[in-house]
């Protein structure tokens, strides 16, 4: 996607949130983004083609330590898309702009109606997995997929 069409899509993310594109700079594919009271960061977005990874970061030193969710979520495998990024960093920043936390409409779903009784996983998903027990079967909920196996 050329650096004008990022742009476009970080112009519609900000209409939607308290953050505005202050500054792009097509040289370095770089985006700028403010909202009060003084939450800043910033995007280098890759070249075309190059197999690099967008880059998060902030140069405020009470900004710097909301990005690690984001940072985490740009490291972790598979490619992402301009907005996803945003919407992780829109979440990471939710305490500094006084939001209310969100919770994985997701996990909520499977969470409704599943017992809290937790259970030993039979594998691990990329390091991270939580399993519930839900009649007789172990429902696994990973960050990248869901399985469900039957209790032996």
């Amino acid at each position: 996607m050329d650096f004008q069409q990022l742009a476009d899509v970080a112009e519609k993310w900000c209409s939607g949130n308290p953050f505005e594109l202050i500054a792009t700079e097509e040289t370095e594919r770089r985006m700028d983004f403010y909202a009060d009271p003084g939450v800043s960061f910033y995007v280098l977005c890759p070249d075309n083609g190059c197999g690099e990874n967008f880059h998060v970061w902030s140069e405020s030193e009470d900004c710097l330590p909301f990005l690690q969710l984001a940072q985490d979520y740009i490291s972790s495998c598979g490619k992402k898309t301009l907005h996803e990024i945003l919407e992780k960093v829109l979440k990471s920043f939710r305490p500094l702009l006084g939001l209310p936390d969100v919770d994985d409409d997701a996990f909520e779903e499977y969470n409704a109606d599943v017992e809290e009784e937790e259970a030993e996983a039979d594998h691990q998903q990329m390091g991270v997995s939580h399993c519930l027990l839900k009649q007789s079967k172990y429902i696994c909920l990973c960050p990248f997929k869901v399985e469900s196996q039957s209790k032996k």
